[in-house]
């Protein structure tokens, strides 16, 4: 939502039409609330709060499972907070045993997202295109994700419990031995599975032909890339993209820096000429400013408005009606 801007019905149950409507729905990866917004004005109808994206981006960090629970659930609750498409969130390991796993997803939860997805490794955990994964044994996995999915059901059954398995390519791991976790997961209660890391589409297509239930899909490091409709015929559920938004921002970024570096102040007059042509390239008026002089004309004193009358800089457009 965007300062009473809420949809009606839980996010979940959002979340739960568009997978409805979509064969895949595919879901791009955000890593803060601005993120987030960019992805909304797209046009995307769900997001998904990159687990990488939101160590890197909120504490310069790797996906190392140095990210706390209450650092990941923050974030999810303002990417939450600043979009009205529903979210999906990186639940990492749970952040502990099967008894951390129910605070895990009473707080995502509480943060208003859709759904959260839960892997199998030994803590710290890691990206799950980083060699060096371990993952845990098969009895914890179960229990772990039963744990999850009755939180689930006792607070909001709409809320969405997505198994991840990293054993294709953890230490010692196997496909084989990923495909009979993501079947297990899914019968202890989750809603999709999700087989991290398969290095080829005939792996894929194996996943999907073996997986009994609905597949959750990552396109990004070592996995193949696919087109949507590719995807359609494989029976995939769900697809994210992670990453694109986030490597995009460093190379962008880093470019502008390194040619401020090297040119001075002015490199700062040409971006600004730039952007002046782009369509996101209001700044104030993309982050809300016009929003913010529609409540004060709803809900201030009618002399509030005085204050618009003769100011410099960007002038909010004044609310219709």
């Amino acid at each position: 939502m965007r300062l009473g801007q809420a949809q009606t019905g839980r996010p979940g149950e959002r979340f739960r039409a568009l997978l409805a409507q979509h064969k895949p729905l595919v879901v791009p990866g955000c890593y803060n609330a601005l993120s987030a917004l960019i992805l909304e004005e797209a046009g995307f109808e769900a997001v998904y709060m990159s687990g990488y994206g939101t160590s890197i981006g909120l504490l310069g960090l790797p996906d190392a499972g140095l990210a706390t629970l209450s650092e990941m659930a923050l974030n999810a609750k303002m990417i939450a907070s600043a979009v009205s498409v529903p979210v999906i969130a990186d639940g990492d390991t749970g952040h502990g045993n099967a008894i951390n796993v129910v605070r895990c997803v009473e707080e995502f939860i509480r943060a208003g997202v859709a759904g959260i997805h839960l892997e199998d490794q030994v803590a710290p955990k890691r990206c799950g295109h980083v060699a060096g994964r371990e993952v845990i044994g098969r009895t914890e996995a179960v229990a772990k994700i039963r744990a999850a999915a009755d939180t689930r059901s006792a607070i909001d059954p709409s809320f969405l419990i997505i198994a991840r398995t990293d054993s294709r390519g953890a230490h010692g791991g196997s496909l084989e031995e990923a495909i009979w976790r993501a079947n297990a997961f899914l019968d202890a209660g989750a809603d999709q599975a999700f087989v991290e890391g398969p290095a080829s589409e005939a792996e894929v297509e194996r996943i999907t032909r073996e997986v009994k239930g609905p597949v959750f899909y990552n396109m990004t490091g070592i996995s193949p890339r696919m087109s949507a409709e590719r995807m359609g015929e494989l029976g995939i559920a769900t697809c994210i993209l992670p990453g694109a938004l986030l490597r995009q921002s460093i190379m962008a970024m880093g470019d502008l820096a390194a040619e401020l570096r090297r040119d001075g102040p002015m490199a700062e007059a040409r971006m600004t000429e730039r952007l002046s042509n782009h369509r996101l390239g209001n700044l104030h008026k993309f982050s809300g400013f016009d929003e913010i002089r529609a409540l004060e004309q709803a809900y201030l004193p009618p002399e509030a408005q005085e204050k618009y009358e003769g100011g410099l800089g960007h002038r909010p457009d004044a609310p219709r009606g």
